[in-house]
């Protein structure tokens, strides 16, 4: 018998697990922990449940299980814990299936929901997601929300709304200020590499344009998987760019 209750006092809390996944380097480690963690039928309070849930998302989303991910995230929405965050994680698990009409629903729904803290975020990714996939006037629309929105981030989402509003056939864009401002703010790092690359080659700076996307590119793929996966449309996008700018470069030789 105290062998029993020895057992059981060392039997892994929810909470535990929950942080022994939050740490874990591979995500096969990861998905056991939090499966582990969901098993318990009862002393899980509604927080840490969505919490664990969201490491399992997570594990699926690195193993591009996004079937799985996906259904993770759905159970995270009837959680009702960070429920923005929820939507814009089943979001990128529908991007991942190719679903981008369900993913702009989660999107929505997750700039309606979120915090206003949160809400400039929620909106400029579904304005990436809408102009990548061409639809490049709701886009616009999207990412001027996010800048209305916007503090550190302002020069991010603007320079982006201008690049929606060319695609989307408008004309007399002054996109040089949007570079300068956005290479000079702490923004234009990360991500906004990408961003100024697109801007250097809309201008025919090319040779800037290569090198941002290389830069952009190199971060994003050698990476976290899930990094790599959440930035699926830019990525391939980045690789149009530079394969377009080659090509007039044979071009012209």
């Amino acid at each position: 018998m105290p062998r029993t209750r020895a057992s059981r006092a060392l039997r892994p809390s929810p909470e535990l697990l929950l942080r022994k996944a939050t740490l874990a380097r591979t995500s096969g480690t990861r998905a056991k922990y939090a499966e582990r963690g969901l098993a318990f039928s009862a002393g899980v309070d509604r927080t840490t449940r969505a919490l664990l849930l969201r490491q399992l998302y997570l594990s699926h989303m690195e193993a591009r299980r996004f079937e799985d991910a996906l259904s993770a995230a759905e159970q995270m929405v009837l959680a009702d814990v960070m429920p923005d965050v929820a939507r814009q994680d089943a979001a990128r698990a529908c991007l991942g299936l190719g679903d981008r009409e369900h993913a702009v629903a989660h999107l929505r729904l997750a700039s309606r929901v979120s915090p206003p803290a949160r809400r400039a975020f929620h909106l400029w990714t579904l304005g990436s997601v809408l102009y990548l996939t061409g639809h490049h006037r709701e886009a616009a629309g999207a990412l001027q929300r996010a800048a209305r929105w916007g503090t550190t981030e302002k020069p991010l989402y603007l320079a982006q709304a201008a690049l929606a509003r060319r695609a989307s056939g408008e004309r007399g864009l002054e996109l040089a200020p949007l570079r300068e401002r956005l290479s000079e703010s702490p923004c234009g790092q990360g991500y906004g590499q990408f961003v100024l690359g697109e801007l250097a080659y809309a201008e025919g700076d090319f040779m800037a344009s290569r090198q941002y996307l290389r830069l952009f590119l190199k971060r994003t793929t050698s990476g976290r998987v899930a990094l790599e996966v959440a930035l699926s449309g830019e990525i391939a996008h980045a690789r149009r760019l530079i394969r377009a700018m080659r090509t007039r470069q044979h071009g012209a030789a």
